[in-house]
């Protein structure tokens, strides 16, 4: 079993008073979308700064919720901390990428499932990287160490020798949406 951890504890803070990740996107807010992409794959984690944050209200019921507070690494680590014992490995989004699909996750989740490689990495068409990141249980360790708003930069960094990179289409592997004009942009396409 490959869980799936949203990173979606942030502040929104270069959007002004909105919340990224409750833009919507064809009329569902983000979070909820990619969340809901999410479990169609399998259970699905998804962290958040409070319990009573106004995130929680989009979210289904069979999404569990994640609380914890600080930086994108505090995250990750309150999420793999939260995962079951017996979990294969676990697959990390940020949630303010709106054009990864399920198709997209269900990419990466079977590369897991045949590769002995401890990172399986969604890249753009072009080869350069980006998210979905699957990480082996062997890794979790590993996570301990990290700190700051770059998330796991450092660990894929020592292991990008030990990286399989899975295409998708386009540069959705690399799209997220941080501020007013990159929703602008977005929805200007």
């Amino acid at each position: 079993m490959i869980p799936i951890l949203l990173i979606a504890a942030g502040k929104s803070s270069r959007m002004g008073d909105r919340d990224k990740l409750r833009e919507l996107v064809d009329g569902v807010p983000l979070l909820r979308l990619l969340t809901d992409r999410a479990l169609q794959s399998g259970p699905t984690y998804v962290t958040l700064p409070s319990v009573d944050h106004p995130r929680r209200a989009i979210l289904p019921k069979e999404a569990t919720v994640v609380v914890v507070s600080g930086q994108m690494s505090d995250s990750i680590k309150a999420g793999i901390a939260a995962l079951p014992a017996d979990a294969k490995g676990v697959l990390i989004i940020p949630a303010d990428m709106p054009d990864i699909t399920a198709d997209d996750i269900r990419k990466i989740l079977e590369a897991a499932q045949t590769s002995d490689e401890p990172i399986i990495r969604a890249c753009t068409q072009d080869g350069l990287a980006g998210h979905p990141i699957y990480f082996a249980a062997r890794t979790f360790a590993r996570f301990e160490t990290i700190s700051g708003d770059r998330g796991a930069a450092q660990l894929t960094a020592e292991l990008k020798e030990q990286t399989l990179f899975v295409p998708l289409q386009g540069d959705r592997a690399r799209l997220d949406l941080d501020t007013p004009e990159d929703w602008a942009k977005f929805h200007a396409r």
